[in-house]
């Protein structure tokens, strides 16, 4: 089991940026892929970006390429989405995700955290 817990999700204005964290524990973390994805009402939940176990390799959904960046700290089992030039359509519930696999799809994720909100004001 690995269990996940995301923090520094918030209000803030369009142009904005915020950093999203996610603590990891349990099983060994720095072994399986991480992914970050986000939900907003009355939406499916997507895929904003996924880092590999190792941090060699990244993916980002086409929404937020050029303005998020993913990363890990694999010693402090840490997961991290930086977020610049926040739009009002980021508006959403942010969850990260651990899985065996390098994946944009959600259904390849077997660990998930409880999300945490980021609002983006016009």
């Amino acid at each position: 089991q690995v269990q996940l817990v995301e923090s520094g999700g918030g209000l803030v204005q369009a142009g904005g940026s915020l950093r999203l964290s996610c603590a990891a524990s349990g099983r060994t973390f720095s072994s399986y892929d991480m992914g970050w994805f986000r939900q907003a009402p009355g939406k499916e939940r997507e895929f904003v970006a996924a880092i590999r176990w190792s941090g060699g390799n990244t993916n980002y959904a086409d929404s937020v390429k050029g303005r998020f960046t993913i990363s890990r700290d694999n010693a402090k089992n840490m997961g991290y989405l930086q977020m610049n030039s926040l739009k009002p359509e980021d508006t959403a519930v942010y969850y990260c995700a651990a899985a065996g696999t390098f994946s944009s799809w959600p259904e390849d994720y077997d660990y998930w955290g409880q999300g945490t909100q980021v609002t983006i004001s016009s």
